[in-house]
């Protein structure tokens, strides 16, 4: 399968922190911020067009976005939407080579 612009645009960024490399080591997973609208099925074929493996499971977190001040005044963070993809044994997704 071919990556297509869409699946580059579901897919924003890897998210590299400590819980997400301890899972990407014990549970074979990688972490991304993906776009809001996204789906699972959509998330699970762009992951596997875009990097070349095979997706086992997808989960989704949306993260609200906090009140923060600034300057006094108050402002909202944007809510946030990660996807966990688990992927199929002998896959693996190396997010820290490109760094």
């Amino acid at each position: 399968m071919t990556a297509k612009p869409e699946h580059y645009d579901l897919i924003k960024k890897p998210i590299i922190t400590e819980k997400s490399t301890l899972a990407a080591e014990t549970s074979n997973a990688a972490t991304f911020l993906v776009s809001m609208d996204a789906t699972k099925p959509q998330i699970k074929e762009a992951v596997e067009a875009v990097f070349g493996v095979k997706v086992k499971a997808v989960n989704t977190v949306v993260s609200k976005g906090k009140v923060k001040r600034f300057r006094g005044r108050p402002g909202e963070r944007s809510d946030k939407k990660k996807a966990y993809v688990i992927l199929e044994e002998g896959n693996s997704i190396d997010v820290a080579s490109g760094l």
